[in-house]
C-alpha cells in the first residue's frame, strides 16, 4: 500500500475548519454514531456539513463525507465542487473516496487514519491511484490525536456496554 504523507504544514484556518469536523463528530457520538464529522470548504465558506448518520438514517452510505457532499449539493445546486477541500476527522472508506473523486473535490485533509478500511493508503490506495481521470491532493494527520482518541473512546466504551 502506498502511503498519504502526513503534512505539518496546516494553517490556522485549516485547524480551525477541522476543530469544526470534529465538533460534527461529537454530534455523530451523541446520536450513538460512530464519531466521524466532515465539512466542505470553497474558498474558505463552508458549503456542506456532515456527520455519520447511518443507524439514524438506517441508510449504509450516510457516512459523514457523503452527508457533506449531499448537503454541499442542495445549497450551491452542482454535485461538482472542483478546487473545495473537505475536511473529515477518519480517513474516507472506498465508497466516499468514490465519490469525492467523482465530485471532483480539489483537496482532502483527514485527521486520523483508519487502518481497517481507509482509502488514502492506509488500507486501500483509492484516492492515490493514477488511474482515475480526476485526482485528488491528501494531506493528513491535522488533530489526528483528537480524532484518534475520541474513536478509540468510543469504541471502548461499546465494547464494554456490549460485554455487560
Amino acid at each position: 500500500m502506498s502511503s498519504c504523507p502526513a503534512n505539518d504544514g496546516f494553517s490556522a484556518a485549516d485547524e480551525r475548519f477541522m476543530r469544526h469536523a470534529l465538533m460534527l463528530a461529537a454530534r455523530a457520538e451523541a446520536q450513538g454514531e460512530v464519531p466521524v464529522g466532515a465539512l466542505l470548504v470553497l474558498d474558505g465558506e463552508i458549503i456542506g456539513e456532515g456527520w455519520n448518520q447511518t443507524i439514524g438514517l438506517n441508510d449504509p452510505s450516510a457516512h459523514a463525507e457523503i452527508v457533506a457532499l449531499r448537503d454541499a449539493g442542495r445549497r450551491i445546486g452542482n454535485y461538482r465542487f472542483p478546487g473545495a477541500v473537505l475536511y473529515v476527522s477518519l480517513e474516507p472508506c472506498c465508497m466516499c473516496a468514490g465519490a469525492i473523486i467523482h465530485a471532483r473535490l480539489g483537496s482532502v485533509i483527514y485527521a486520523a487514519d483508519d487502518p481497517k478500511t481507509g482509502a488514502a493508503g492506509s488500507r486501500f490506495d483509492t484516492l492515490l491511484s493514477s488511474e482515475h481521470n480526476h485526482q485528488v491532493t491528501l494531506r493528513r494527520g491535522l488533530l489526528e490525536q483528537e480524532s484518534a482518541q475520541r474513536l478509540r473512546a468510543f469504541f471502548r466504551k461499546k465494547r464494554k456496554g456490549s460485554s455487560a
